[in-house]
């Protein structure tokens, strides 16, 4: 498995981690309370989610390295969109 992981500073991670999870929560098998949570896309790709006070942090696991660009511009679209009051700075990192 490939891993990547981005911290975004926000006051507000755990709202968004909670509004991910309920979103994906339509499509896929996915287990979250306000702190943590994790959304398995498929059998090759999952996302753990962690919120405190400093920020939201994620951590994206892939089976193919292929998957890994465009699975991390999913994520970083469904959360610009429920962050859309505020500018969030996101870089993963491998």
């Amino acid at each position: 498995m490939h891993l990547s992981k981005a911290t975004v500073r926000t006051e507000h991670a755990s709202r968004y981690l909670q509004q991910l999870c309920k979103h994906w929560s339509h499509k896929f098998s996915v287990d979250f309370d306000p702190h943590k949570g994790r959304v398995p896309f498929n059998d090759s790709a999952e996302v753990t989610f962690t919120a405190d006070d400093a920020g939201l942090t994620m951590v994206l696991s892939v089976a193919d390295p292929a998957q890994q660009v465009r699975m991390q511009g999913v994520i970083d679209d469904h959360l610009k969109r429920f962050a859309f009051r505020e500018e969030l700075d996101i870089v993963w990192t491998d």
